[in-house]
């Protein structure tokens, strides 16, 4: 009971977020529509920053390496980045509502410019891994990164234009791309 009474306010301040912005939401407002008295909204979230950072923590983790899990083929750089990225599910619906929050409150509030820096760090990172695992030699550490801020560059672009009902950017040719980029040995 407990536990379904603190996800229907993250429900309910999720969507209220997305539509009017954190600082345009009232905790009377989310406590409302989550159908609870606004003490306890207090009680699970004791600051109203509480309650979006739980949001982005809790429904837009930063992956971990536990993400490459059977994605990854060795030979198949292109591949593993795609099958990564069907993995991360950085399109879905369910945080499609997120990532609007977040690109509207990441310029205000410095907390959620945090957790998006750290979430686009944290998919570098596992796209060098994915790379690593991927390619039959060692990828020189400077074309690693840049291989994977692209890739990851090309990622959010699409999550962000799926949000936004914008032209997708094609990531099955940015996996193509980068996979050639990493394709012949060179120095390390």
């Amino acid at each position: 009971m407990a536990a379904d009474r603190r996800t229907r306010i993250l429900n309910a301040a999720e969507e209220l977020f997305a539509v009017d912005g954190f600082d345009g939401t009232p905790t009377a407002r989310v406590a409302e529509a989550a159908k609870v008295p606004k003490g306890l909204v207090f009680y699970y979230f004791p600051r109203k920053i509480d309650l979006l950072l739980t949001l982005l923590q809790e429904r837009l983790p930063t992956p971990t390496k536990d993400t490459l899990a059977g994605v990854v083929r060795r030979g198949d750089p292109a591949g593993s980045l795609l099958a990564m990225h069907r993995r991360l599910g950085m399109e879905d619906h369910d945080s499609l509502v997120l990532r609007t929050i977040i690109f509207r409150e990441s310029g205000t509030h410095p907390e959620v410019r945090d957790h998006l820096r750290q979430l686009r760090r944290s998919l570098v990172e596992l796209t060098e891994e994915a790379l690593d695992r991927a390619v039959e030699w060692t990828v020189a550490k400077t074309l690693r990164r840049r291989a994977a801020e692209t890739f990851v560059s090309v990622m959010l672009d699409h999550a962000n234009a799926r949000r936004s009902g914008g032209a997708l950017p094609d990531v099955q040719g940015a996996a193509t791309v980068v996979g050639l980029a990493v394709a012949a040995p060179g120095p390390a």
